[in-house]
């Protein structure tokens, strides 16, 4: 891909510069006397006093009357439903709940029973924000919680969470949260010097990356057009450009490739624990502030420009994992192009070239705004369908007037022709994904438990239906032309989780390749968020829930579909540079990695499960690759190692307490380099009690009872990368990815 050298005038990420000393502190004087103030008369202070005592009291009787509300409420419930603790026996009553009902519930609308979602904590500060059932952290919700039954230990939320530049700053700009109340963080207009700005021909070099890397993946700019526009922005010899938030958002999103790929050219390791102002996801963080500045003065009047940046502004803040306000850019680019007609068909009078500009950036908002809000579980904000505004075009007319020189694929496709089957691998998806979710309450009446989870029937009738309305997405697969199919070995289908090897053709354009590869990834993302809903986690360790056939199949196909992906990955990654730089397809492995996850707690046996405990090993190699990048992918690998270790204790658990599932030494001996354990030394089932004899600081479950969601839990698991070796009693040998020998620090 790119090898950006470094010269001694080459931007690095300390161009940023420095924010001004002095500037939003307060003001503080000296006191004039250390005089004394006059004392008042004692009898006012008796009187304020009796005051304050009185309404002390009232207060004490309002709460002391909600207390007794709360009580006499949970004696009704308790009389009606016994509590039950979640416990490693087999539950005697089918009113108990299951790990999957804690935490996550349903809401009841009128008449409908709506499924629910998760309140958590994913940014630096301690504030909630809501995602839905279809969220990565919804499923971290559900595995937590069943990881905080069967350990007895509390497994909040955030001890899944990445180590991003998002969990530690407030902004892109580096804010922190207790910054909220300065005055420089509040003042917008606050001026930056320009020494702090790149050179023209620093700019030039990140726009050039622009062209070659996101360009073709996303065409909402005219090349030809834009670097009209950023001539006409130019000034005396010297001195600098005129702002303008177009060029400014575009340079932000080419630093983020080209300093990732600087980074990962340096001969300076980049330590695990460095998520800082240098981390390369936020390379640019001077040009996205100020294109937001520019673009406040915009609202009231936005043009085809303002869309066009809300976009890129929405991929800037994506790439640094701030998804809240990534989705909120996205928000804002939906409605200025509401505003200016964008969703319907452009007016006749315009030139061929304009009008399907038009179309190109509509059809890209919607396939890019319908992937995060599936991404994140809330409502769309782009028009359902049907829309009036047709699909973009993408013959070679077209290709022609759209201002870049791409070869011709073949007669019927183009460069173009990516964004169209982008726009309707979208459609397919975001229309099974609104028809599954709008017939929740057609399966599930709230009567039996809390949760779906709760009533098996009902969720295998759900599943059922789930296979009822793929079509739109089987259907897209076998539309998509030769041109843009990564290829397979042998037999192997693209777009198919047969595991047949891909083949990266060597003679490819870079921009056709990667085309191809997101087109697939993509692709098995979706189909694997889709189906995860299915993957139940058991009531107690040793047994599973009576789940039916269907339930446990779309279980497994969410498996195959993140170990097609992991596959993809890692051959990509250790035999390419097509994905340096490429931070939203580092989301997209942390995603399946711990879908992978969570499947090996639910189905620690099923017949995929060492498929699957082998993608996880290849998900680790994956992200330390990444990581030579930036930090986040660093703490990913460090995560899904404790994970790992964690089922494979569990399953040995499992196979421990059912003798016809367990291994036999011959093949568990040959087992321990595939999956880097040494099984001889994990204590059985029942050597090990879940007490604190092995879980220092544990606690009754029952407790968690008294908690809504496992994310308001206050008290921490320690992670075991810093758990003392007494918390486990076995060891691992170093594998061929690095995972093992030892704890990681």
């Amino acid at each position: 891909m790119y090898s950006p050298i470094r010269s001694p005038e080459a931007p690095g990420p300390e161009v940023e510069g420095r924010r001004g000393e002095g500037v939003g502190k307060s003001e503080t004087s000296n006191p004039s006397s250390f005089e004394a103030p006059l004392r008042p008369k004692r009898q006012q202070v008796a009187r304020a006093c009796d005051s304050e005592i009185d309404r002390l009291k009232q207060k004490v009787r309002e709460l002391e009357g909600q207390l007794e509300k709360e009580r006499t409420k949970s004696s009704l419930v308790s009389t009606s439903i016994p509590p039950q603790p979640l416990a490693l026996t087999p539950p005697s009553s089918d009113s108990t709940p299951t790990p999957d009902s804690v935490g996550v519930s349903h809401n009841v609308v009128g008449s409908q029973t709506v499924w629910g979602g998760v309140m958590t904590s994913t940014g630096q500060s301690s504030r909630k924000t809501w995602y839905g059932p279809s969220s990565l952290f919804y499923f971290i919700n559900r595995m937590n919680t069943y990881l905080s039954a069967i350990f007895q230990q509390l497994h909040p939320d955030d001890l899944i969470q990445l180590k991003s530049v998002a969990k530690t700053f407030a902004t892109p700009d580096c804010n922190l949260a207790e910054d909220d109340d300065k005055a420089d963080v509040k003042d917008a207009s606050q001026t930056v010097s320009n020494e702090a700005y790149l050179t023209p021909t620093q700019e030039e070099y990140f726009l050039n990356l622009y062209w070659q890397s996101y360009h073709p993946t996303l065409a909402i700019l005219d090349e030809t057009e834009f670097k009209r526009h950023y001539r006409s922005l130019a000034t005396k010899p010297g001195q600098p450009r005129k702002p303008s938030p177009l060029a400014d958002i575009v340079i932000a999103v080419g630093m983020q490739v080209g300093m990732a790929a600087a980074q990962r050219n340096s001969s300076r390791a980049l330590p695990a624990t460095e998520v800082g102002k240098d981390d390369p996801s936020i390379a640019g963080r001077l040009y996205y502030r100020r294109c937001q500045r520019l673009l406040y003065n915009e609202q009231e009047a936005p043009t085809l420009m303002t869309v066009q940046c809300h976009i890129l502004s929405g991929m800037y803040t994506c790439f640094a994992a701030f998804q809240n306000m990534c989705h909120i850019a996205l928000s804002l680019a939906a409605r200025s192009a509401h505003t200016i007609g964008l969703h319907v068909e452009p007016p006749s009078d315009l030139p061929i070239a304009t009008k399907e500009l038009h179309r190109r950036v509509w059809w890209t908002l919607y396939a890019f705004e319908s992937k995060v809000c599936m991404k994140l579980g809330r409502p769309f904000y782009t028009d359902a369908d049907p829309t009036s505004c047709e699909l973009l075009a993408h013959d070679h007319e077209v290709a022609s007037l759209a201002g870049s020189d791409f070869a011709r694929l073949d007669e019927h496709a183009t460069w173009l022709t990516y964004s169209l089957y982008q726009a309707t691998l979208a459609q397919a998806a975001r229309r099974v994904h609104t028809a599954f979710y709008d017939r929740y309450s057609d399966f599930y009446s709230g009567t039996t438990g809390q949760v779906i989870y709760d009533d098996p029937a009902a969720l295998e009738q759900y599943a059922e239906f789930l296979s009822t309305i793929m079509k739109p997405l089987d259907d897209w697969a076998k539309s998509v032309p030769d041109a843009l199919k990564m290829k397979r070995s042998g037999d192997g289908r693209s777009f198919s989780t047969d595991r047949s090897p891909i083949v990266v053709e060597q003679f490819v354009p870079l921009w056709l390749q990667r085309q191809r590869l997101l087109l697939e990834l993509i692709y098995h993302v979706m189909k694997s968020n889709l189906y995860r809903p299915f993957i139940c986690f058991p009531s107690t360790v040793t047994e599973s829930p009576p789940l039916g056939h269907t339930c446990l199949s779309h279980a497994a196909s969410a498996a195959e579909h993140c170990i097609t992906l992991t596959q993809i990955f890692h051959h990509i990654v250790t035999n390419t540079d097509l994905l340096v730089g490429w931070h939203e397809a580092f989301q997209w492995q942390w995603n399946c990695a711990l879908t992978l996850a969570g499947y090996l707690f639910a189905c620690p046996t099923s017949d995929i499960a060492p498929s699957v405990r082998e993608s996880i090993d290849l998900s680790i190699v994956v992200f330390e690759d990444f990581g030579r990048s930036f930090g986040t992918s660093l703490s990913a690998a460090t995560l899904i190692r404790d994970l790992a270790i964690k089922i494979d204790f569990l399953a040995e658990i499992v196979r421990g307490s059912n003798p016809q599932t367990a291994t036999p030494p011959s093949a568990q001996d040959a087992a321990t380099d595939q999956f880097a354990t040494e099984v001889e030394l994990v204590p059985s089932a029942n050597d090990v009690p879940f007490t604190q004899d092995l879980f220092t600081g544990s606690m009754d479950m029952s407790m968690a009872y008294s908690v809504d969601n496992s994310g308001d839990l206050d008290m921490l698991w320690p992670p075991i990368g810093n758990a003392g070796d007494q918390w486990w009693v076995y060891t691992q040998p170093p594998g061929p990815s690095g995972f093992g020998g030892g704890f990681p620090g």
